[in-house]
């Protein structure tokens, strides 16, 4: 009995010393972002919607017109707007999302949601970093995009750097105005999505 007490005492500081350094080895780990989110303040989760977003469309081809729409902040949280000015025809609304969904999974986002309604469907996913992000097409094919960062310090936020790629509103945002070739066609894709 002697001899097994102090074996199981050191067989237990063991399994406890490990479990803590495990603990500390995680909390400090870039692989599931926790590093980098420890220092990130609003403006650095902007800039991380921002290359979240420009990835996303980056993917969509034949590329869309798209403009910024918004910033808004929570108590620790920032949220960007992006809004789609291309017309993405009820036909093709399928393939815009499964080009947008494939991309975000290729990209090791979770995808949380999927909403198959037919006027207006959309896709919610969350990065490895704790990002959510959505696509949603709304009223006349118009495409909207929104990231929101986790709880980050709080700080001032500056409007994305980035031009939008087509024309830039001031005010109130209107329903799509860019036809496509292929995005607003009326038809359904013969065969499957375009190639990138």
């Amino acid at each position: 009995m002697t001899r097994i007490t102090p074996t199981i005492r050191l067989a237990c500081a063991v399994v406890v010393a490990c479990a803590l350094l495990a603990g500390c080895g995680l909390s400090g780990s870039s692989k599931n972002g926790r590093e980098s989110l420890a220092d990130m303040d609003m403006q650095g989760a902007a800039e991380q919607a921002d290359r979240m977003f420009y990835a996303t469309v980056g993917a969509i081809k034949p590329e869309v017109e798209w403009t910024y729409r918004a910033t808004t902040t929570g108590s620790c949280d920032v949220t960007r707007y992006w809004t789609v000015m291309t017309v993405v025809s009820e036909q093709r609304r399928g393939n815009f999302l499964g080009v947008v969904e494939r991309f975000w999974k290729a990209s090791d986002y979770r995808i949380k949601t999927v909403n198959p309604s037919k006027s207006m469907p959309a896709i919610y996913a969350r990065s490895p970093e704790g990002f959510d992000i959505r696509v949603k097409v709304g009223y006349k094919g118009q495409a909207f995009l929104q990231v929101t960062s986790p709880c980050v310090d709080e700080s001032k936020v500056a409007a994305p750097t980035k031009v939008a790629n087509g024309r830039t509103y001031d005010g109130e945002i209107p329903t799509p105005n860019v036809r496509s070739d292929f995005w607003s066609a009326e038809t359904p894709v013969p065969g499957t999505t375009p190639a990138p």
